[in-house]
């Protein structure tokens, strides 16, 4: 006849590592494909202006960015002093605006394509010239929903 035993102790059993490296790899492919590299790296100096009626854009991958302001340091030997406009990793003149515009227009899935809205970063100390150029620019490649990035103050702090 067979003898059955009592567990005396009660131990609990270990826990299995065995999973461990499942999970430490989907961890890892996890931050992988949510993390979102930067895509340009800043060339002008931009010294953002105040505005006190400010909104937030919510839905980033809608935005196309267009940089206006004075050359860095390291590029005010080669470019000189005077505004400038970066789109995306290179100077540009005011006549490649549109150009851009469109070929970031192409980038975008169909149903963005008209939702799309400009974001001018443009130094506080940049010519109003230029941007009205910038602007006409953009007018004739439609692209009008235009937004003035700033940051959040008191607009008379800009005449400083």
């Amino acid at each position: 006849m067979a003898k059955f035993n009592k567990k005396k102790d009660g131990d609990i059993p270990a826990v299995s590592t065995a999973s461990l490296p499942d999970i430490v790899f989907m961890l890892l492919f996890f931050f992988m494909t949510v993390t979102v590299m930067k895509d340009s790296s800043l060339m002008v100096e931009n010294i953002l202006p105040n505005a006190s009626e400010i909104k937030k854009l919510e839905k980033k991958d809608r935005v196309i960015y267009i940089y206006v302001g004075k050359p860095t340091s390291q590029y005010q030997k080669v470019f000189g002093s005077e505004p400038k406009i970066q789109l995306n990793d290179k100077f540009a003149n005011v006549s490649e605006v549109g150009d851009y515009i469109l070929q970031e227009r192409a980038k975008k899935p169909q149903e963005l394509q008209n939702v799309l809205t400009t974001a001018l970063k443009v130094d506080k100390n940049a010519s109003m010239g230029l941007i009205s150029d910038i602007k006409q620019q953009l007018r004739e490649v439609n692209a009008l929903k235009i937004n003035y990035t700033t940051f959040e103050g008191d607009a008379f702090r800009n005449l400083q």
